[in-house]
């Protein structure tokens, strides 16, 4: 039923009115998932010549999207749903989609400029991980794929983020194709002075963690430099065929047959529990105590249930893993290293997940919006912060919303801090 004309107009004026209150609520905001919608031509030029005519580049459909195409693979029509910002659901769809034509593309500065318009202070900027890194590894040449990830990391490192580096942090792209090679980027990447690396699989370039690793571990944690993963480690193409796990004594007929305990460890979580549950269960926080890593865009409702479900199929399985597998536990039960080791983002949507705030860690929490991709509600987040955050107080908001962000990635004596560190003394919240 249509509500009358006076009734629909009062209701318009009381959300005007409760927007206006909103927004002249001052509090400092972060967000821990942003990403950068650009264009491959922004950063190919640094390709060396002679790999150039390999690299990504822009087409159009003809249905007026925009794809990118290159050596091995192509088009790949640009997603819909990662450019969704500050498009009414009334007016948008899903056809025709254009990078130029979305919020979250342009320059810096006008990257700035959205921030300042949706309230916040920084971003931490992830590359689009379908159409970027995901895509470039298609490149069948090593070295032209390798020469790809750094001219993106250069770009962003010397003429995207320096227009305002405590603002946008951009994350550098760390290789899917050996140690050697990850760990040499991890290091060109802390030298450009970018704050933090993004993992797309394993640093060994695997699907599932080896003894290697611990190389890229020791040197990211000696290096203070933060490592994060964007959902999870991708199991695409032909990587959805590797294993999940390295068992020292692997049995193929018990490993065909039957789920191993890794698997049972995830099966009850979303995607990025397909991730976590092999990374701890390599006893790498056993290892490396004081590491810790980000989990960017996983949500976290659903964890509190994951970390009881991940610890009692652990103990039902653990058993005959050791004993069949030759499985060597961690020293701890699972939910404990998640509990310590993992920080999670929260997106801005998930009041459930401030009602659940202590049993999953105020301190492992970072507020996020990923703009400008579908879940994003530019320039309104405020108004749904309003929401996710009613009755939760300041001291216990401020960490999720800045201060978590701020510690995790080092950025305690940038000027942004500061300010972050000024207004949340004075904080209407």
């Amino acid at each position: 039923m249509l509500a009358p004309p006076g009734k629909k107009a009062q209701s318009i004026s009381q959300d005007a009115r409760r927007m206006e209150v909103i927004m002249t609520k001052t509090y400092p905001m972060l967000s821990s998932d942003g990403h950068l919608e650009v264009l491959p031509e922004r950063w190919t030029s640094r390709m060396p010549a002679p790999y150039r005519a390999l690299a990504p580049r822009t087409t159009t459909l003809p249905d007026g999207s925009d794809a990118i195409v290159m050596e091995g693979s192509g088009p790949f029509k640009v997603n819909y749903i990662d450019l969704r910002g500050g498009r009414h659901a009334s007016a948008w769809q899903p056809v025709g989609v254009k990078v130029e034509d979305t919020p979250g593309i342009g320059p810096p500065e006008q990257r700035l400029h959205e921030q300042d318009v949706d309230g916040l202070l920084a971003e931490i900027l992830f590359p689009n991980m379908a159409a970027g890194p995901g895509l470039w590894r298609n490149m069948k040449d090593d070295a032209a794929y390798k020469a790809a990830v750094r001219a993106y990391n250069d770009w962003l490192a010397e003429e995207y983020c320096p227009v305002a580096p405590d603002r946008l942090i951009g994350m550098a792209v760390i290789p899917w194709t050996n140690l050697h090679d990850a760990i040499a980027e991890l290091q060109h990447a802390a030298k450009m002075g970018l704050k933090g690396v993004v993992l797309g699989v394993f640093p060994s370039g695997k699907t599932y963690p080896t003894p290697e690793d611990d190389a890229f571990w020791a040197a990211a944690q000696e290096m203070h430099m933060p490592v994060t993963v964007h959902v999870g480690f991708n199991r695409n193409g032909p990587r959805a065929h590797e294993p999940t796990f390295l068992f020292p004594n692997p049995d193929p007929e018990i490993l065909k047959s039957t789920r191993h305990i890794v698997d049972y460890v995830a099966r009850w979580g979303m995607d990025a529990a397909k991730s976590m549950a092999p990374l701890i269960l390599s006893g790498v926080f056993d290892r490396f105590p004081d590491f810790q890593m980000f989990f960017a865009e996983t949500r976290v409702g659903w964890i509190p249930f994951w970390l009881e479900m991940a610890d009692y199929w652990y103990d039902k399985h653990l058993s005959w893993n050791k004993r069949l597998l030759g499985f060597q536990p961690p020293q701890r039960m699972p939910s404990e290293y998640i509990r310590d080791n993992i920080i999670l983002s929260v997106q801005h949507v998930e009041r459930t997940a401030m009602e659940m705030r202590h049993l999953l860690g105020i301190d492992h929490l970072l507020f996020a919006t990923d703009f400008p991709h579908i879940e994003c509600d530019w320039p309104d987040t405020k108004a749904y912060v309003e929401r996710m955050f009613a009755g939760v107080p300041w001291d216990e908001a401020y960490p999720i919303l800045a201060g978590n962000m701020i510690k995790f990635f080092h950025l305690e004596e940038t000027p942004m801090a500061k300010q972050v560190e000024a207004q949340a003394q004075v904080a209407v919240w």
